[in-house]
């Protein structure tokens, strides 16, 4: 015999109403119907009984129950005939159904507009604005740096389309930027590869679009077919300006490919490696990028000639009190940096210049300010070869060992310590006998590990390199060099990760340079922007956080397409760079001197001089002795050790 549940009433009813509800509708509006007239008659009953104006006879009680429970139901609770109660009963239960229909119809619609309005499905009327397509970590630097470029604009807007919720979107934007000023951030859900979603942006009347590498290491694909569907959706060009990057060197080509003849395309592993390279041979040159990349303080802007046409180059560096000249943007579009300085500037030239915004690059003749006299000869300096230590190692580790390989010195040395099993270092290791200058010598273990760090004697090494380390997996890669390609195998790397080892790697090194007493000349790489200010580091320390850096690179050229030939010219080997030489090789130190004579200094060398770096501030910060774009009327006192920051070739 089957046993009885014993539950309580509670549940009981709950699994009746269960039941009830899984008849469908015919079954529920019949129990409602009862439950109402369970309810309505009985109280119209009391109602009428209460009512000291009521009919005395039973009759004339009940038509008046009646007429309540009619009115209560919407069903007019009429009075007559039999035939003509049921008429009235039929009109107005029809009547009920109408208005219900309508009202479900009506309900529904506005539930599912605004839904539709939720899921960021409606297309962005707008005009002028600026794209964001993709998701990432990138996308709060490239926000809140396009928020500061829109300061001083009445009304401006961001587009943001990705495969993800709406309100989930602009929920976590908001977050990381809580000011957003006069700038409207709109968010729609969508894939960026569909040219029919990418309709919804609207990024045929946009100003420029911005194509964000996604986190994953596959990325580049993504990028390539959202480019593609860009053409697909409008192949005719527009006006906007298309900015798209890609981590893996291999798939540049092929992305400006998709991007077009119009569209700028920059390589995350190579920009990186060349300013690791370039910062770790001149510590305090990435406070030198942070502060010229980003719209907080001095950019890159351009000026017309005006009365500069016909006049060289070497006489428009001193044209300007409160703005650094660098170049020359030609009439046909191309961008000369640190051009000769007999180079003739032509009427339809623009001057490329370094200044705090577009209305300061004043034209002010800054020659009196020269002091001739305090204007030194170089001194002569003995190329000197360097030891050089790289912990980690990942795929933009072969760029940076080809970098270093055409500004050391020869006979120069580099230690190479990363975490991999025995047949992947022997593979890597072919990389040595492929360098003129460098000699590599590679070392497995774990940069983590403050035994092996204790081993290498870190102190005694010119310059330390920490970059994110990855494992050793299956997926090849070529290592370019000038006379070989090595295949090397890394594992996709985790922006969190490789920070975390990061961050366990720098303090056992700060350890180290507490024990020695000395302050390790040091550069880092990072994912996270985040992750930076947990580095246990000194002030102004240099860091290369790869996706802050590649946001404002992009931001910057979104809203002045030329930048993208500054940048060009800036990141790669040939061409100028900016450096930081000693002060005391330009000018007489000790002495208060105009920063216009330091201007006249380096154009005699073929230089311009754009700032200077202060060794007594070095560690103070918002600067820490970065002073990009001075006043040249402005006297200064330099020391020994104080450093000149100049555009120059080598």
């Amino acid at each position: 015999m089957a046993q009885r549940h014993t539950t309580s009433l509670r549940l009981r009813l709950r699994y009746r109403f269960d039941n009830l509800v899984a008849g469908g509708t015919t079954a529920l509006i019949g129990w409602f119907a009862l439950a109402c007239l369970a309810v309505v008659v009985p109280a119209s009953t009391v109602l009428v009984w209460a009512d000291r104006a009521a009919p005395a006879t039973l009759s004339g009680r009940l038509t008046a129950v009646w007429v309540s429970v009619g009115q209560t139901l919407k069903i007019g609770g009429a009075v007559g005939s039999p035939l003509y109660v049921l008429a009235s009963v039929a009109l107005a239960l029809v009547a009920l159904l109408f208005v219900s229909t309508l009202v479900s119809l009506i309900t529904t619609g506005i539930n599912r507009r605004i839904m539709l309005l939720r899921r960021g499905h409606s297309t962005v009327l707008e005009s002028g604005h600026t794209v964001l397509l993709g998701w990432s970590d990138q996308i709060f630097p490239v926000v809140g740096e396009l928020v500061a470029a829109n300061a001083n604009r009445r009304r401006s807007a961001i587009a943001v389309l990705a495969p993800k919720d709406k309100v989930e979107m602009e929920d976590e934007i908001l977050t990381s930027v809580t000011d957003t000023g006069t700038t409207r951030i709109i968010c729609r859900n969508g894939r960026t590869t569909d040219p029919a979603e990418l309709a919804r942006v609207s990024p045929r009347t946009a100003k420029a679009v911005l194509v964000l590498p996604p986190d994953a290491d596959t990325g580049d694909a993504h990028v390539v077919k959202t480019l593609l569907a860009l053409y697909a959706a409008d192949p005719e060009p527009g006006g906007a300006v298309v900015v798209a990057a890609v981590r893996d060197t291999r798939n540049q080509v092929t992305a400006r490919l998709a991007a077009g003849p119009g569209g700028h395309v920059l390589c995350v592993d190579d920009i990186i490696a060349r300013l690791l390279v370039q910062t770790a041979r001149q510590p305090g040159l990435s406070l030198v990028y942070q502060e010229l990349l980003d719209f907080a303080g001095d950019e890159f802007y351009t000026a017309a000639a005006g009365d500069l046409a016909g006049s060289t180059f070497g006489e428009a560096l001193l044209a300007f009190t409160t703005s650094s000249v660098v170049g020359l943007l030609h009439a046909g579009g191309g961008v000369a940096l640190n051009p000769d300085p007999t180079t003739t500037i032509g009427p339809d030239d623009r001057i490329v210049l370094i200044s705090q915004d577009d209305d300061t690059a004043l034209r002010a003749d800054a020659s009196p300010y020269v002091d001739r006299d305090a204007i030194v000869t170089a001194r002569p300096r003995t190329p000197e070869a360097e030891r050089l230590l790289l912990l980690g190692w990942n795929r933009r580790a072969p760029l940076m060992v080809e970098q270093l390989d055409r500004f050391v010195s020869p006979g120069s040395t580099l230690d190479v310590v990363s975490l991999g099993d025995e047949p992947t270092m022997c593979t890597t290791s072919a990389i040595a006998g492929a360098y003129s200058r460098l000699e590599v010598a590679f070392r497995s273990g774990d940069i983590t590990d403050p035994q092996l760090l204790a081993k290498l004697d870190v102190p005694s090494y010119d310059s330390v390199i920490v970059i994110g380390e990855t494992d050793v997996e299956s997926a090849s890669r070529t290592a370019p060099g000038p006379t070989r390609a090595v295949d090397l195998t890394l594992a996709p790397e985790t922006g969190t990760e490789t920070d975390d080892r990061t961050l366990v790697t720098l303090l056992h090194l700060r350890a180290i340079g507490e024990a020695a007493q000395r302050e390790l000349s040091l550069t880092t790489e990072m994912s996270d922007d985040g992750n930076r200010l947990l580095a246990p580091a000194r002030e102004g320390a240099d860091f290369i956080v790869s996706g802050r850096l590649i946001s404002l690179l992009m931001t910057q050229i979104s809203e002045s397409p030329y930048l993208a030939d500054v940048f060009e010219e800036l990141f790669q080997a040939e061409g100028s760079e900016l450096h930081l030489k000693p002060v005391a090789d330009y000018v007489r130190t000790g002495d208060e001197v105009a920063f216009a004579t330091l201007v006249e200094s380096a154009r005699r060398r073929g230089e311009c001089a754009v700032g200077y770096r202060l060794r007594a501030q070095a560690a103070t910060g918002p600067g820490y002795g970065v002073h990009l774009n001075p006043d040249k009327r402005c006297p200064v006192r330099f020391g020994e050790h104080d450093w000149l920051i100049v555009l120059a070739e080598g």
